[in-house]
């Protein structure tokens, strides 16, 4: 062997003995020996690299190929790697978002488009779909798929308005995600979240609404309400959704008192009728009173405008005629008197005679002439 005594003395290992070894125990102190420094006449210890090199020799030339394999080997394992690099790439469709994991844990949330992640399993996504309209059914169940044919859940469905009557009512949440990441990790049961908060918003709406204003012209504000207030909480709650509507579908009394609920209905549907003939008789009465007292009023004011118009007329011409007697009594009595006389004559049937008695003067009788002419048509 390479290794053997060449020198003489016992050999202690494959490199020999220490200084000062030269039999007795024989015992080497070890692969390089004791130390003191070279012996010569002794083989030297190789380096590292060198046995690196030889171990790499000796695998090239038990694999085929000699060193070529090795090159072979490593250009695969960089194609191994870049092929793995590239499985980090990933497309969110744009009906979906990406939900970005890490070992398990949410990072981020990523928009519609390419993107990339850390290859397996350092990082993952699942892209849920986030445009689908999402039904929930609160107070009924769907039976077979079939809107037409449903389950009554009274728990649900069964609540008190603010004028403490009961009354059932049906109706359905329409939501979409909003935020993947938060629907995915914020709660434990969005879904079950949303159907609690629904019904509890409905709940506290009722019951500051009274019955006959759900049943009848309230609904569309009840409706409007209860989504608004919905928002808010899920909001508050993190839960990653949008309220898109919600819809009552049923507004009824319970069906134990539904026979008496309609008794009582027809009443007040008669109550109205009669209130509205009413209102409509007194609408017509009243403008008809109301325009006839107007118009009485406005003739006596017409008449009290007349007479005190022609009493102030009167007076007027008395002081005139007064003034005028003041200043020349003889005409003046003889005016007042020409004026009586003719307004006694006006309506009598008059022939004139001349001074001395003998002649009549002739006159046209034209009034006779007028009221037979009036009688003969």
């Amino acid at each position: 062997m390479p290794w053997n005594n060449q020198g003489g003395g016992n050999n202690g290992g494959p490199w020999g003995s220490g200084p000062g070894n030269t039999g007795g125990s024989g015992g080497g102190g070890g692969p390089w020996g004791n130390g003191g420094g070279r012996q010569p006449g002794r083989p030297q210890p190789p380096e590292l690299d060198q046995m690196l090199q030889q171990a790499r020799r000796n695998f090239g030339r038990m694999v085929p190929g000699g060193g070529n394999m090795g090159r072979m080997i490593s250009v695969l394992l960089i194609i191994l790697i870049a092929f793995w690099a590239l499985t980090g790439f990933y497309r969110v469709n744009p009906q979906q978002q990406g939900v970005v994991l890490r070992f398990g844990e949410w990072v981020r949330t990523t928009p519609p488009g390419l993107h990339y992640h850390l290859p397996f399993p350092v990082e993952s996504v699942i892209t849920p779909e986030v445009t689908r309209d999402n039904r929930l059914e609160i107070g009924f169940r769907d039976i077979g798929g079939r809107s037409s044919a449903r389950r009554d859940i009274v728990d649900e469905s069964q609540m008190i308005t603010g004028d403490e009557n009961i009354v059932d009512i049906d109706f359905v949440v329409f939501w979409r995600i909003a935020d993947a990441g938060d629907y995915l990790f914020n709660l434990a049961d969005p879904d079950e979240t949303i159907k609690v908060a629904a019904e509890a918003i409905m709940r506290e709406i009722i019951g500051q609404t009274k019955i006959q204003t759900v049943l009848t012209e309230g609904r569309q504000s009840v409706q409007i309400t209860v989504r608004q207030r919905l928002q808010e909480l899920l909001d508050d709650y993190g839960v990653g959704i949008r309220v898109r509507e919600v819809q009552l579908l049923a507004v009824d009394p319970p069906q134990d008192v539904i026979d008496a609920f309609n008794d009582v209905q027809r009443a007040r549907q008669d109550r109205d009728r009669l209130k509205n003939e009413a209102e409509a008789f007194r609408n017509d009465v009243v403008p008809r009173a109301r325009g006839e007292a107007a118009k009485l009023i406005a003739e006596a004011e017409a008449y009290q405008a007349e007479v005190m118009n022609r009493a102030k007329g009167d007076a007027s011409r008395f002081d005139q005629v007064y003034k005028a007697y003041s200043v020349n009594k003889d005409v003046t009595k003889e005016r007042i008197y020409i004026e009586t006389l003719e307004e006694v004559f006006r309506n009598v049937e008059k022939i004139i005679i001349d001074d001395d008695g003998n002649s009549v003067v002739p006159y046209l009788p034209l009034k006779e002439l007028n009221r037979s002419q009036s009688q003969s048509q």
